[in-house]
């Protein structure tokens, strides 16, 4: 992509998800930035943006949310695809979280919910808007779930991953968790290592994480570990490639022990070691450690 070739990203998701705080990690990093933009707009936009008319700067983002009609909601994912296939670059980042930790946040700001009304209370309302943004969701480039995730973490989640991606690069964020604390949403590929020697079971390495050198020590004596690390990092650099050639912005990889401390934060510091030699654009984020 040259420095003239005009980006679009398009910022859309459930209302207390974070999307402002995406907006303005790309304001900062130079985007054009237009919230709330009403679709019948954005269907105008993409036509100067096609036709390079009005002088568009050459990064622009758009929140989308679901106070516009139904109708140009689902027609949105088609309005992406001509963009593409006129050369627009553009991205779709969709922002979602738990039920019961938006109704959290809306009862912590005391904020009111855009589509709640005399008939719909907060958890009607964000069903209601979560079927409505369904089609955006599944079109989705990169999806967030923002439920464990801080301030900070979602600020560097969109400065890395979109912001200040290479382009053309694939995004890939490798991700620890802990599988008694649920499976993570939106993972392309989840690796169970529960089968590996665990530290827990080691009183003086309990307190630890599989960041510290002791951790490290005593699962690199184990030939089980090295296995699975190398069988793992094979099978990852053997796909890139391919979703490469798709054309795919974002791959997440998701590596789970039982509490997501010790196999799975070992395992995903080493992938991103070992990717980050090979030139490849990486990410990782230990679920639980946060």
């Amino acid at each position: 992509m040259s420095a003239s070739t005009p980006k679009l990203i398009v910022v859309s998701g459930l209302s207390g998800s974070g999307k402002n705080i995406a907006l303005n990690v790309l304001e900062d990093a130079g985007y054009n930035c237009i919230d709330n933009l009403p679709l019948h707009l954005f269907e105008t936009l993409a036509h100067d943006m096609v036709r390079q008319e009005g002088r568009l700067p050459p990064l622009t983002a758009v929140g989308i949310d679901a106070r516009s009609p139904c109708r140009q909601l689902m027609a949105l994912p088609r309005l992406l695809a001509d963009l593409r296939e006129n050369g627009i670059v553009c991205e779709l980042v969709f922002l979602e979280a738990d039920n019961e930790i938006l109704i959290q946040r809306f009862s912590e700001t005391r904020r009111r919910h855009p589509l709640s009304n005399e008939y719909d209370d907060l958890e009607g309302a964000i069903e209601k808007e979560r079927q409505l943004l369904a089609p955006l969701r599944e079109a989705a480039d990169l999806r967030v779930d923002t439920s464990r995730t801080t301030l900070h973490q979602l600020r560097d989640i969109i400065r890395a991953r979109v912001a200040k991606r290479p382009a053309g690069a694939l995004s890939i964020l490798l991700k620890s968790f802990g599988f008694k604390h649920g499976l993570p949403r939106n993972a392309n590929f989840v690796f169970d290592v529960r089968c590996l020697p665990n530290p827990h079971w080691h009183p003086e390495l309990r307190p630890l994480t599989g960041r510290d050198p002791a951790v490290a020590t005593f699962l690199e004596e184990s030939p089980e570990v090295d296995r699975m690390f190398y069988d793992i990092n094979d099978f990852i650099q053997r796909w890139i490639p391919s979703f490469e050639a798709e054309g795919r912005a974002y791959l997440t990889i998701a590596i789970g022990c039982t509490g997501g401390q010790h196999r799975s934060v070992y395992l995903v510091e080493r992938l991103c070691r070992s990717l980050e030699k090979l030139g490849r654009h990486v990410q990782c984020r230990h679920r639980e450690l946060a």
